[in-house]
Parts: structure tokens; C-alpha cells; sequence
């Protein structure tokens, strides 16, 4: 099996490395068949889509709606990069899994409306398949209602009308959509079991997604979650698209 790509942006080692493993074990992938390239230190190299199944966009601290000049230089490149990729990727119908900030760079890239109007706090979620999830391969085992873990600052307000959406919760009504056949984008973690969302509130406190003091609270919330059904979408991934 060609490896999948795992395009990720979190510049805490920690918060990194946590990510890279929750992808291998949920993904069911062995070190080899995931490569990673972390963006947020150096230029993307030239990539050629034949060498991969997949790509994987992983969450990100950069907040696509944020004003131009709030931004770092290191995120301005970013988002060059992935959105000179995704005209390859959106114009071949590669397949693609873009995890919360997945939302942000393919519904960009195709014309949705990105702001902060439908922002999360991080914990659990109920995320609510649409007729279309429900009959989606992607989605395939997974029950009309689960639970995911989410945090956010921004969502998506207007879907692009070729988007198919697939999944919402009752505080966000784009939670997950489609482009074409094989490009798909989630607002919820599909990586994320309870510990790993410990793990980033403790990074992540001083990053503005919630009050830093709220953070042991958030911590002990996490833990009484249950969120095992997100993973089935890795494994869908995985399934469908290794080759």
C-alpha cells in the first residue's frame, strides 16, 4: 500500500507527536504507511499525488478567518501552500481528509463562508448525520448520532452549494462535508479519544479557546466522554482509499 500523507501545522512537539500517534492507532497504519510533513517549520516540498493514497490535514492553532494582519508569516505560507495543493487535489479529486482546520483551507478553497459565528468550546458534542451522511461510504458503522470532541473558533456559516453537507451538532450546522466524490472535511476531531483532548487542553490554555483558568475543569469534563464512533471514519478513510 502507497502511504497516506499526514499534513500537519502544531508547532508544540507534545501536541504533534500526540496527533501523530492518535492517526497511526485510530488509522490503523503502521509508522511507514503515514508520512508527516509539519508545514509550520519549513516551506511544503514538491509534492507528486502519486506516491500517496490520501492526504490527511491535521487540526491547526491558525484560524483561517483571522484579519491578514494577525497573522504570522509562518501561517500567510501555510495557507499558500495547502491552497496551491488543493487546486491539484480538488482538480484530480484526490482523496482528502481535512480535520477541523479542514474546514477552514478545502471550504475556503471553495468559496464558503469561514467565520466566527458557529465557534465550539472544547468537549464533547453531539454530531447529527444528514440523509446524505447516512448513505455515505465514509461514514459507513457509524450510528445517526454520536459523539465527538470539538474546539473551535471558527466554523463554516454558508457551505458552497456544490458542498454536500454530512454531518452537523446543535451549535454548528456544518460539522462535515464533501467536495466531488473523495475530498471531505470534518469541524469535529476523528483523532481525538478522551486523553487526547486532555492532553491539547493543557497545551492549548493560553491560546485563547477558552479561559486559561477553566482549564482542570475542561480536563475532568473530557474524562466523562465517550467518543469511539469518530475513529470509524479514519478506518473508513484507510479502508476505502489505500491502494
Amino acid at each position: 500500500m502507497k502511504p497516506f500523507l499526514l499534513l500537519a501545522s502544531r508547532a508544540e512537539d507534545v501536541a504533534a507527536e500526540d496527533e501523530y500517534e492518535a492517526y497511526l492507532r485510530f488509522g490503523g497504519l503502521e509508522p511507514d504507511q503515514l508520512k508527516r510533513i509539519r508545514m509550520e517549520r519549513a516551506p511544503l516540498p514538491e509534492l507528486d499525488l502519486d506516491d500517496y493514497s490520501g492526504i490527511i490535514v491535521g487540526g491547526s492553532p491558525f484560524t483561517s478567518s483571522d484579519p491578514p494582519e494577525k497573522k504570522s508569516e509562518a501561517q500567510h505560507r501555510v495557507e499558500r501552500e495547502l491552497a496551491g495543493l488543493l487546486d491539484r487535489i480538488v482538480d484530480e479529486d484526490f482523496p482528502f481528509l481535512g480535520a477541523c482546520y479542514g474546514v477552514g483551507t478545502l471550504g475556503l478553497h471553495q468559496g464558503a463562508v469561514i467565520d466566527r459565528t458557529y465557534g465550539e468550546q472544547l468537549g464533547g458534542v453531539t454530531i447529527s448525520l444528514s440523509p446524505a451522511g447516512l448513505q455515505d461510504p465514509l461514514l459507513a458503522g457509524l450510528p445517526g448520532q454520536f459523539t465527538a470532541f470539538t474546539g473551535h473558533k471558527e466554523g463554516c456559516t454558508v457551505l458552497p452549494p456544490h458542498a454536500v453537507l454530512l454531518a452537523s451538532s446543535a451549535a454548528c450546522p456544518v460539522h462535515m462535508f464533501r467536495i466531488k466524490q473523495n475530498l471531505y472535511a470534518t469541524q469535529f476531531h476523528p483523532e481525538l479519544d478522551a486523553e487526547g483532548l486532555v492532553t491539547r487542553i493543557d497545551i492549548y490554555r493560553h491560546a485563547g479557546y477558552f479561559p486559561p483558568e477553566s482549564a482542570e475543569e475542561l480536563m475532568e469534563a473530557a474524562r466523562t466522554y465517550s467518543a469511539t464512533e469518530p475513529m470509524k471514519i479514519l478506518r473508513n478513510f484507510v479502508k476505502i482509499y489505500g491502494r
